[in-house]
């Protein structure tokens, strides 16, 4: 007789924190504007914390304005409900710039001191910020005052060790969502629209994201955040993040779902004019939850930027895989406590791009800064995602978004051998890329150590190619730092 397999139920507690923050700036033509910021940290210890991080431009006529990156937080207890709390932002973007307002390379730093008063799993306070694009030809920045709201979660985890094994817990591990997707679709802009220049907008826009779903309500209502870019059609730069949520109801079958969905966001670039960047969505949504795992949605909407010239129809579809439930069927009592380990791992992307052909004609290159994900899919598939700008160079304000899928052996002595395939979008900065869609392949090794073996170092060698117009691809050295963590996943 099998003996029964050993199920893991020894967990890491961190302390985390979402927080969000407001800075009025006021930018060299002397405009008034505001980004609004938004990170995720997981504490290193009682005092510091790190996590993924974006800002973007809320506020006058500079919607489209985005950076990604990280940002480090330091705090000091200064009594019971109050503490002081010093960050440093570096992320990379840009968007909406001219002869007068440059962001340069696209490296924008962002050190902050706040005094935050503490109620109960929330936070409060204000602060100052100084907010600068120093490389390059960048003359934006600014000191200000700045607002902070923030919310005190908890971070729990298996060991990546474990990977593969069956774990047991009551609790969502990871960051916390239960669904991750990646998506396609279209828009069409309505009469009304128009470029920055006052051009009328006519042509049908593509796009291609992905998106985080947490569900409640007994798994007929959600929530989350999706980001996405331009991919064809004339408007490689544009880029939004938007929050969502939604509820849907069954159809004759709770795995066919018909409901409906609103958003809430920041957007701009490719020369569409969305005034202040502020974007606001609702329409229908459908899906399909498959007996095999993954979902399939079908999503329409009316999209309009309240403080611009832009609004439009817009489809997509979508492939969601589980990140950790194993059941998403509404109405299931079937508790996420018996699982499968799966490890994700979330990197700072340092990319090196050796000849971009700019639409000037000049060649140059270009160094990138941003996120990447990855999640396995049992012991040699996994599925990848980045997202960031030029953060070096000529290409202030170049963005991408890739996603994919990539193959690994096993470790030996430390060290990870693996290859991976991507496709997205990605343009701005004058960087030459047709419509916006790219391919990016990339073979890699990887040293695993620290703490549980959590912490990361991966390098690779590859090729990036833009997909439209010329065609034109350019070698790459790709840089990663990451830290890897097992969630619990469907135990089948």
């Amino acid at each position: 007789m099998k003996a029964p397999e050993k199920v893991i139920t020894d967990i890491e507690n961190y302390g985390a924190a979402f927080e969000a923050n407001w800075s009025p700036i006021t930018m060299p033509t002397g405009q008034k504007t505001a980004l609004l910021g938004a990170s995720y940290m997981v504490a290193l210890d009682e005092d510091w914390a790190i996590g993924p991080a974006a800002y973007g431009a809320a506020q006058g006529q500079f919607g489209g304005l985005f950076t990604v990156g990280f940002n480090v937080q330091k705090r000091w207890r200064l009594a019971k409900d109050w503490h002081l709390a010093t960050s440093l932002y570096a992320g990379a973007g840009g968007g909406v710039s001219s002869d007068k307002v440059r962001a340069g390379g696209g490296l924008m730093l962002r050190p902050e001191l706040s005094l935050r008063r503490e109620f109960g799993d929330w936070y409060a306070g204000v602060g100052v910020s100084h907010v600068t694009f120093p490389n390059g030809r960048g003359n934006i920045k600014d000191t200000g005052v700045t607002f902070t709201v923030g919310m005190t979660d908890r971070f729990l985890s298996f060991a990546p060790s474990s990977s593969g094994s069956l774990g047991r817990t009551s609790y969502n591990t990871g960051i916390g969502f239960d669904e991750i997707a990646l998506s396609v679709g279209a828009e069409k802009p309505r009469s009304g629209s128009f470029t920055r220049s006052g051009e009328p907008l006519t042509t049908r826009k593509n796009k291609a994201g992905a998106d985080l779903r947490r569900y409640f309500d007994s798994g007929s209502a959600w929530w989350g955040m999706e980001a996405s870019g331009a991919a064809s059609g004339g408007h490689d730069g544009y880029m939004e993040i938007l929050g969502n949520i939604g509820k849907d109801w069954g159809i004759g079958s709770e795995r066919l779902r018909l409901g409906v969905q609103a958003s809430a966001g920041l957007g701009g670039g490719g020369n569409m004019d969305t005034g202040s960047g502020w974007l606001l969505r609702v329409g229908p949504t459908l899906r399909w939850i498959t007996p095999w795992g993954p979902t399939l949605r079908l999503d329409a909407g009316y999209m309009k930027a309240p403080w611009g010239h832009y609004d439009s129809l817009q489809i997509r579809g979508s492939l969601a895989v589980p990140l950790e439930k194993g059941s998403r069927i509404p109405g299931s009592n079937n508790p996420m406590e018996l699982g499968r380990i799966s490890t994700q791992t979330w990197f700072l992307n340092t990319p090196r791009f050796n000849n971009f052909v700019f639409k000037d004609g000049s060649r140059e290159s270009v160094t990138g800064l941003g996120l990447g994900m990855t999640r396995s899919f049992g012991d040699t598939w996994y599925g990848v995602g980045y997202a960031g700008s030029a953060a070096l160079g000529k290409a202030g304000a170049f963005s991408y978004g890739m996603f994919g899928l990539g193959a690994q052996t096993p470790k030996w002595n430390g060290i990870r051998f693996g290859a991976e395939a991507l496709v997205g979008a990605a343009g701005g900065g004058g960087v030459q890329v047709g419509g916006g869609a790219v391919s990016q392949g990339e073979p890699w090794a990887q040293w695993e150590g620290g703490s549980q073996d959590r912490l990361r170092v991966r390098v690779g060698i590859g090729q990036w190619k833009s997909l439209g117009g010329d065609k034109h691809s350019t070698p790459m050295v790709n840089v990663n730092i990451g830290w890897a963590f097992g969630t619990l996943g469907p135990a089948n």
